[in-house]
C-alpha cells in the first residue's frame, strides 16, 4: 500500500469528511489562500501602483448600491483604489506575514525547546525563566515598542520598505515560548526512553540524538499550535497596522485597509472599512475553527479502545 492509499483510508480523513464545520473552515481558508496567491490574476488593477490610481474614482460605493459601478464591484477607497483588488493584495500580505512569522516562532521554539529539555539544569532554567518573562508581557506591547523604536531610529521611509520583514521578525520573536514549552515537555518525556539511552551508548552526539531521534517524536502537537498561531500572527499584524506601526498605506494589508477607511465610516463610505474587516473576521474564524478541529482529532485522549 502506498502512503497516499493509507491516507485516503485513514481515520483522520474520514473524520474530516464527516465534519461539516471542518470541511467548511478548510474550504474558506483554501479559497482565501488561493485568492491571495492569484491576486494579480483576479484583481482588476494593482493597488500598489500609483500610476493606476485615479482620484476621480474615489469613494464609489459597491455595485449593489446606488451610484455603484460594475468596474468596482466592492467600491473604491478615498484614493480611488478598487477595493476588491486592494483586499486581494492585502490578503496576500496578511497571510504571508502570518505564515512566515509562525515559521520564525517554530524555528526558535524548536531549537530552544530541544536544547532546554535535553540538557536540563541551568540551561533549562535560564530558557524557561526567559520564556516566563516574555509570556508575562503582551505580544502587542513588545511589538509596539520594537517597531516604534525602529521607526524613530531609522525613519519612516526605511520602515515602509522593510515593513514585512520587521513584522515577521517582531511577531515571530515575540511568540517563540509557545513552541519552546511544548517541545520541551515532549523532550522531557522522550529523553528517558530506551532508544535515547541506546543512541548514547553507541556514541552519538547530543545534537545528533536531538535532531535525528528525539525531534521527530515531538512534532505532532506543532500542527495544532501552528494553525492557531497563524491566526494570532494575522491578528497581531492587523492590530499593528491599524495603529500605524504595520504595513504602510501604499502597500496595505487588511489591517491597513481597515485603518485607512476608519475615518470615512461615519461619512457614508462604510465599505472602505467594513468589507476588509469582514474578510479578516471570516479568515480568522475559519482558521481557528480548523485549529480546534485538529486539536480534537489529534488529542490521544479522544481515542478509545
Amino acid at each position: 500500500m502506498t502512503r497516499l492509499t493509507v491516507f485516503f483510508g485513514s481515520d483522520f480523513l474520514y473524520r474530516f469528511r464527516t465534519d461539516p464545520v471542518a470541511v467548511g473552515a478548510f474550504t474558506v481558508v483554501a479559497l482565501f489562500v488561493l485568492a491571495a496567491v492569484f491576486a494579480p490574476l483576479l484583481s482588476g488593477m494593482n493597488p500598489h501602483d500609483p500610476a493606476q490610481l485615479d482620484i476621480m474614482n474615489s469613494e464609489i460605493p459597491p455595485v449593489w448600491q446606488a451610484g455603484g459601478e460594475e468596474a468596482f464591484p466592492l467600491g473604491t477607497d478615498a484614493q480611488g483604489r478598487d477595493m476588491l483588488s486592494a483586499i486581494l493584495y492585502g490578503l496576500r500580505i496578511s497571510i504571508t506575514i502570518g505564515i512566515f512569522a509562525v515559521m520564525v516562532q517554530m524555528a526558535l521554539g524548536i531549537v530552544i525547546g530541544l536544547v532546554s529539555g535535553y540538557l536540563g539544569g541551568k540551561v533549562d532554567a535560564f530558557f524557561m525563566r526567559l520564556a516566563d518573562i516574555q509570556l508575562a508581557m503582551s505580544t502587542l506591547m513588545l511589538a509596539i515598542v520594537a517597531l516604534a523604536i525602529f521607526q524613530a531610529t531609522f525613519g519612516a521611509e526605511l520602515f515602509a520598505d522593510m515593513a514585512i520583514v520587521m513584522l515577521v521578525l517582531v511577531i515571530g520573536i515575540a511568540e517563540w515560548p509557545q513552541y519552546a514549552r511544548t517541545i520541551r515537555a515532549s523532550v522531557l518525556a522522550e529523553r528517558k526512553k530506551e532508544y535515547v539511552d541506546a543512541a548514547r551508548v553507541i556514541g552519538l552526539s547530543a545534537p545528533t540524538i536531538m535532531r535525528r531521534h528525539i525531534l521527530p517524536n515531538t512534532l505532532s502537537p506543532l500542527l495544532v499550535i501552528s494553525t492557531v498561531q497563524v491566526a494570532n500572527a494575522i491578528i497581531s499584524e492587523a492590530a499593528l497596522s491599524f495603529l500605524g506601526l504595520g504595513m504602510p498605506v501604499t502597500k496595505p494589508s487588511l489591517g491597513s485597509l481597515i485603518s485607512a477607511g476608519f475615518d470615512y465610516i461615519f461619512s457614508g463610505s462604510w465599505w472602505i472599512t467594513t468589507i476588509p474587516a469582514i474578510v479578516l473576521i471570516v479568515l480568522i474564524l475559519s482558521i481557528n475553527l480548523l485549529g480546534d478541529w485538529l486539536r480534537d482529532v489529534l488529542n490521544p485522549r479522544l481515542y478509545k479502545g
